[in-house]
C-alpha cells in the first residue's frame, strides 16, 4: 500500500464580476483593480467598469423597469423579504466579508450584517404600505374623486457609501426597488466584496433580472457617465464623498431633470431608524380626477 499522501489542494479562487441584466459580465474592458483588506492586505481582484458597462447597466434597468413597477406592492414585499432569507443562510460568509473590509471585530461586523438582513425585511414590510402614507384623497368643490397616487420615478442611479459596505449599501438600495424603481449602483469602491456577495443573493431571490445592477469600479470614472445620462431618471449622491465632484454631478444631472438625494452634511448614521425619506425621493405623484356615479 502507498503511504504517499495526496498533494495539498489549492482553493478555488473567486473571480469578482458585475451584474448586469441579471447576469455577471466580466467588464467590458478587461480590467480590474486590487482589493485590500483594511490592514492592506491582499484580498481579491475586481471589476474595473467602464463608461460602457455603465451605459449597459442603464438599459438593463430600463427594460427591466416596466415589469418590475407593474408589479403588485404585496409581491414586491414577497421578494424583498426573500432576499433577506438568503442572506439569513450566507450570514457567515457576509460577516467575514464585512470584518475584513471595514477592520471591524467579529461581533461588530455580526451586528452590521444581522442590521442588513433586518433592514431587508423593514423595507418589505412597507412595500404595500408606503402608497397609503404618501397618497391622498382629495376634497374637491365638485362632484368628482381626486386621488393623489405616488409612483416609482424610473431609473435610479446610486452611488454606495464608500465606507459602509453592507448596510450603508442596503440602506440605499432597499427604499429604490421597494417602490417600484430600478437602478444602477456604483458600489463601495474600497469596500466592493460584500456587494458582489449580495449580487449572488439578489440572482437567487426571485428578483428579476435588470432589476438591480451593480458596477465596481471608481467615483470619479464611473459616476459622471450615470448623472449625464438622458435615461437616468433620479440620482443619490449619498457615496460621492467629494462634495465639489458630487456639484459638478449634479450638474450634469441637470440636463434631463433628475431627481436628486444629495450627499449628507454630516457622517451618516446607517444603524438609525431608516424612515420612508427615501423611499419618497423616488416617487412621483400622480392626481386623478373622476367624475362621481360613472
Amino acid at each position: 500500500m502507498s503511504t504517499t499522501r495526496p498533494s495539498e489542494r489549492l482553493a478555488v479562487r473567486k473571480t469578482y464580476k458585475l451584474y448586469v441584466g441579471g447576469a455577471f459580465p466580466r467588464s467590458e474592458s478587461g480590467r480590474s483593480y486590487v482589493v485590500h483588506d483594511a490592514k492592506g492586505q491582499f484580498l481579491a481582484n475586481a471589476a474595473l467598469a467602464s463608461r460602457k458597462d455603465a451605459r449597459d447597466a442603464v438599459v438593463a434597468a430600463r427594460k427591466a423597469f416596466g415589469g418590475w413597477s407593474a408589479r403588485t406592492a404585496y409581491n414586491r414585499g414577497q421578494i424583498l423579504y426573500r432576499v433577506a432569507e438568503v442572506m439569513e443562510g450566507r450570514r457567515a460568509q457576509f460577516v467575514d466579508e464585512v470584518a475584513a473590509g471595514e477592520g471591524l471585530h467579529r461581533a461588530e461586523a455580526e451586528a452590521a450584517v444581522d442590521e442588513s438582513i433586518d433592514r431587508w425585511v423593514w423595507y418589505a414590510g412597507w412595500a404595500d404600505k408606503v402608497a397609503q402614507v404618501l397618497g391622498s384623497t382629495n376634497p374637491v368643490a365638485g362632484p368628482y374623486f381626486d386621488f393623489s397616487v405616488p409612483e416609482p420615478t424610473g431609473v435610479v442611479a446610486v452611488l454606495a457609501p464608500q465606507e459602509s459596505s453592507l448596510l450603508g449599501l442596503v440602506s440605499v438600495l432597499a427604499p429604490v426597488i421597494t417602490t417600484g424603481n430600478t437602478c444602477v449602483v456604483l458600489a463601495s469602491a474600497d469596500r466592493p466584496l460584500p456587494a458582489v456577495t449580495l449580487t449572488e443573493v439578489l440572482a437567487t431571490s426571485d428578483l428579476p433580472g435588470g432589476v438591480v445592477n451593480l458596477l465596481t469600479g471608481r467615483v470619479p470614472e464611473v459616476a459622471p457617465w450615470l448623472a449625464a445620462h438622458q435615461d437616468v431618471n433620479a440620482l443619490d449622491l449619498t457615496g460621492a464623498g467629494d462634495r465639489e465632484l458630487a456639484t459638478e454631478f449634479e450638474r450634469a444631472a441637470a440636463d434631463n431633470l433628475k431627481r436628486l438625494v444629495r450627499v449628507p452634511d454630516h457622517n451618516q448614521d446607517w444603524t438609525a431608524a431608516p424612515g420612508i425619506d427615501r423611499m419618497a425621493a423616488f416617487l412621483e405623484t400622480k392626481t386623478v380626477w373622476h367624475p362621481m356615479g360613472i
